[in-house]
């Protein structure tokens, strides 16, 4: 399954919290961006599950995050 997770970080921490979750296992891409969120990041786990437990726990534990929405990809 995918996911896109869009974050808000605290000021001037856009690029160093998008380079450190680029980095982590279950992301396909995190990127910078303008708006009310700051980085789109673009996750792929094989359940709902392991998406909260490997990838989105890694995520929120990164400093300068202050707050995260998840929206699950559905297909039909």
């Amino acid at each position: 399954m995918y996911a896109y997770i869009l974050i808000q970080t605290a000021v001037g921490r856009q690029g160093e919290v998008s380079n450190e979750i680029a980095r982590l296992d279950g992301v396909i891409s995190a990127d910078p961006v303008t708006g009310p969120y700051d980085v789109v990041v673009r996750t792929e786990a094989t359940t709902l599950d392991e998406l909260g437990r490997n990838v989105l726990s890694r995520i929120e534990a990164i400093e300068g995050i202050t707050r995260t929405l998840t929206c699950p990809i559905v297909t039909f």
